[in-house]
């Protein structure tokens, strides 16, 4: 397992290219923006919802084990005391008393002990200003009620997990599922991070795809933990993503939560400083979850099996993927810069895999005469009905081409002199910029055909 890059680091590039092509703005960028909180662009949002739709396809409609939910954001506060995460759920924090600003007590760039003299600060230099390490919990806390004082106090969820733990039985019970068999969500998280960053990498608002998977404390759990371990790797693989960036990183005894009995990390190498970073984890968890909120909440959430006359709380098999990371981990994968021969200008070209693209094909009329646009504005109205596409007839058609590239449009069709003759266009593949004449009654089943390969 390595944690050296051998890949550059694009992060800087990919940031320009997210606000330029509207992937991804910074979140109330007129007013100087918000620290480490992203908004999602025209572009963006549909290869975020690409993604998700890829996960949701694959653990819950493909298979007939795992059923879905959407749980709220705002819970009984309870069931953070339940979960560990009032008292657990915090990071070590340093104050420098010169600048201002806080760090994570932990951070490498800090020299020295926090709270001594020689203790410096990573921002500023200054020595003996940083203050000694406090715990600071990452949960964001709001209150219920129409007044503050006399509200409750509850909190915008740090994971979407828990969620699922408190409706076990509510699921189980309504879909008449048997163990083993899993629960998937998508949803909105929340982390009051200290030190956020590397562009959607780390953000205090976030999206996890998550499953856990409820299995036989009895029976085989641990065969379980490795077919998820390989069902996920080869997820993250089927998304294009290079075999060379992907590794599994093993918890140590020192990095393993004390309840867990196995914790794998999927990392992807994001080039750079940045390198292998974990973009998924699959945990085996026991009966922790369960067992703590049958404790708290008084209610058994414990597993009839009828058949044997048992009645168990099960293991738990979670697998929790970032859906902003693997975006971030999609668009890394997908950036290069390339010569193209005969021509001086180079190309910047997103090789996102074409299930996945924003954009599903450009159509283009080579001019803007002769019956061109009309019939480019024809064929683009009929595409629409099966996947996304942009019409584009402003500039020379090399310009147009190059900036589908650049977001990561697979296909280009273009309407030419001939296609009023003939009815023939040519479709252009981002890739390996070859072009085949196709009949225009057949572009969009060659289209279908080429993005479901």
């Amino acid at each position: 397992m390595s944690s050296i890059s051998t890949f550059p680091d694009v992060m800087e590039k990919l940031v320009s290219l997210a606000k330029r092509r509207g992937f991804i703005f910074q979140s109330s960028e007129i007013y100087g923006g918000t620290g480490s909180v992203w908004d999602y662009g025209p572009l963006g949002v549909e290869l975020k919802k690409n993604l998700k739709d890829r996960w949701w396809n694959a653990m819950v409609r493909m298979r007939d084990d795992i059923e879905g939910l959407d749980a709220a954001i705002l819970m009984h506060p309870r069931v953070w005391e339940a979960s560990g995460h009032v008292a657990g759920f915090t990071d070590p924090l340093v104050d420098c008393r010169n600048c201002k600003r806080r760090f994570r007590a932990d951070d490498p760039k800090i020299k020295g002990t926090p709270g001594t003299p020689d203790a410096q600060c990573p921002a500023c230099g200054m020595k003996g200003t940083l203050s000694e390490a406090r715990l600071f919990n990452l949960m964001f806390r709001t209150f219920m009620g129409p007044v503050e004082d006399t509200a409750s106090v509850v909190y915008l969820r740090p994971e979407t997990a828990q969620g699922i733990y408190v409706n076990f039985l509510n699921v189980q019970q309504s879909t008449r599922q048997k163990v083993p068999f899993g629960i998937a969500q998508i949803g909105k998280a929340f982390r009051n991070e200290i030190t956020p960053g590397n562009f959607i990498f780390r953000t205090r608002e976030f999206e996890q795809m998550e499953m856990q998977f409820f299995v036989d404390p009895a029976a085989n759990h641990m065969e379980w933990f490795e077919y998820w371990k390989a069902q996920r790797m080869e997820w993250h693989r089927m998304l294009g993503l290079r075999e060379e960036r992907l590794q599994f990183h093993q918890h140590d005894p020192q990095e393993l939560a004390h309840y867990a009995r196995a914790a794998f990390d999927i990392q992807f190498d994001f080039g750079g400083t940045l390198g292998f970073q974990e973009i998924e984890g699959v945990h085996h968890r026991g009966d922790f979850d369960l067992g703590r909120h049958q404790e708290y909440s008084g209610k058994k959430l414990e597993y009839f099996d009828q058949p044997n006359n048992r009645r168990y709380v099960p293991f738990v098999i979670e697998t929790s993927v970032g859906a902003d990371r693997t975006l971030l981990a999609v668009l890394v994968n997908a950036y290069r810069e390339e010569q193209v021969a005969g021509e001086e200008e180079g190309r910047t070209v997103l090789a996102i895999h074409p299930s996945l693209a924003p954009v599903k094909a450009g159509v283009f009329p080579l001019v803007k005469k002769d019956g061109m646009p009309e019939m480019a504005m024809r064929l683009a109205n009929e595409l629409r009905r099966h996947f996304p596409v942009f019409y584009d007839e402003s500039g020379a058609i090399g310009r147009r081409y190059r900036r589908q590239d650049e977001v990561g449009t697979p296909f280009g069709v273009t309407i030419d002199g001939q296609s009023t003759t003939d009815q023939t266009v040519t479709v252009r593949d981002r890739d390996t910029l070859q072009q085949e004449r196709v009949d225009i009654s057949r572009v969009a089943g060659v289209l279908r055909e080429r993005l479901a390969a």
